[in-house]
């Protein structure tokens, strides 16, 4: 009757967070990778608000909690209007470490109007003493290249996917254990075991209460089955054969290209929301948008270079994602996206480039800081007529004849039950 109790009022929590359409989590400190300490206990939880339905699912990892707050309706554009200028920031492999990089960008996003895509690695949430319940496709059981975690960092990871989901973020997926290369990578994985490790990705998501015998704990408020639409690879890797198994699962999209800043198209399917190339200050070659690749353009695979270079290298990060920002808001509009890490490399000066374009770009008017849900609804909510108009733009080519006369014709009625259609009746 006890453990009832303190569940019940675990899960309280959550619900409260939800109908009040605000950003608390269970918690305020998280990270990736593993952590040692133990967790805390579970605090007091308000009173659920009146109205509101929860479902836990399965062993009450995650559960349904209703429509998630603060995701906008997306509106077809109108003749003559402009399109808006989409910035996605999204982030690798997701977790909350000592570094506490996933609560510090949460609470800028929300400082500046934004929500943000996180993909969390599956195996930051199965304790290492349980990492044998993976399976990774060419490897023996219990392989990770990025290792497994412990009862602090798992806590700590679920209070910021709570609370970033709560305040309207997407959860996406970087999958398992990121192999790359020969030899058992990505690369070389079948159509057949990327729907493995998808599965299993989903799987440690919605049984993290049972892997990490956190009985008592608040479930995630989502259905993972239901948000899992999108991810990226590890290393770019693997893309064909993901895609497949992706697209017969049922996402929406992927984001593990390379592309020049042009708006987006459908390939196997799939929304292509790939990164992509940015102008690199000094350098003849454009940069992806991407910290890992900045790092290793300047400082080689030394994550930590040369002390004296470290924020003239973040200065040009920032910069190139500013100018790569300028050439798409002044240009084709195409939406920028942008990657990266929860890490500390060349001093942390990356992360501070990635802060400072925030802060720079998405309070400007007509600019949208969105998750790439919130992208993938936007394009699917818009007359294909009209994204193949916007498709016909080159790199920073803005309409010779301005947008208004660029984008004048009159797009098709949406069908109903889509965004920007009349209402149905009833």
């Amino acid at each position: 009757m006890a453990a009832t109790k303190k569940l019940a009022a675990s899960l309280t929590a959550v619900v409260a967070c939800a109908a009040a359409l605000s950003g608390c989590g269970i918690g305020d400190h998280q990270e990736t990778g593993p952590h040692k300490g133990a967790a805390g206990p579970n605090e007091a939880a308000p009173a659920p608000a009146p109205g509101i339905v929860m479902r836990l699912i399965g062993d009450g990892s995650t559960a349904f909690t209703g429509g998630q707050p603060h995701l906008p309706r997306p509106e077809r554009l109108k003749a003559g209007q402009k399109p808006p200028q989409f910035v996605v920031f999204s982030w690798d492999g997701a977790g909350e470490d000592s570094k506490k990089l996933f609560s510090h960008f949460r609470e800028v996003a929300k400082q500046n109007n934004a929500t943000m895509t996180y993909f969390l690695s599956g195996v930051y949430l199965l304790p290492e003493e349980k990492r044998d319940l993976y399976r990774p496709p060419q490897h023996s059981p219990g392989s990770s290249d990025i290792g497994f975690n412990d009862e602090r960092g798992i806590k700590d990871t679920l209070d910021q996917l709570r609370g970033a989901w709560l305040e309207g973020n997407e959860i996406g997926t970087h999958f398992n254990g990121h192999f790359c290369g020969k030899d058992g990578g990505v690369g070389e994985w079948s159509v057949a075991e990327w729907k493995s490790e998808i599965g299993q990705a989903k799987s440690f998501v919605k049984s993290w209460r049972t892997n990490a015998g956190m009985k008592n704990a608040a479930p995630l408020p989502f259905d993972y089955d239901k948000e899992l639409i999108g991810a990226r690879t590890p290393c770019l890797e693997g893309q064909k054969n993901f895609r497949r198994a992706a697209h017969d699962l049922g996402f929406r999209y992927d984001t593990s290209g390379i592309n020049d800043q042009i708006w987006p198209n459908k390939n196997d399917g799939l929304w292509d929301l790939s990164m992509q190339l940015v102008p690199f200050p000094g350098h003849k070659d454009e940069q992806l948008t991407m910290d890992y690749n900045f790092m290793i353009n300047q400082s080689g695979t030394a994550t930590q270079g040369d002390a004296g270079k470290q924020k003239f290298w973040g200065d040009e990060m920032r910069d190139s994602l500013l100018r790569g920002f300028d050439r798409a808001y002044k240009g084709n509009r195409a939406p920028l996206v942008i990657g990266n890490h929860f890490e500390s490399w060349n001093g942390g000066n990356y992360m501070r480039a990635v802060d400072e374009t925030i802060h720079a770009v998405c309070n400007k008017p007509e600019v949208r800081c969105v998750s790439f849900r919130q992208l993938a609804d936007w394009l699917d909510a818009q007359d294909p007529r009209t994204l193949k108009r916007l498709t016909t733009l080159g790199v920073g080519q803005a309409p010779a004849q301005g947008w208004a006369s660029f984008m004048s014709t009159r797009p098709a009625p949406a069908p109903r039950g889509v965004p920007g259609a009349p209402a149905v009746k009833r």
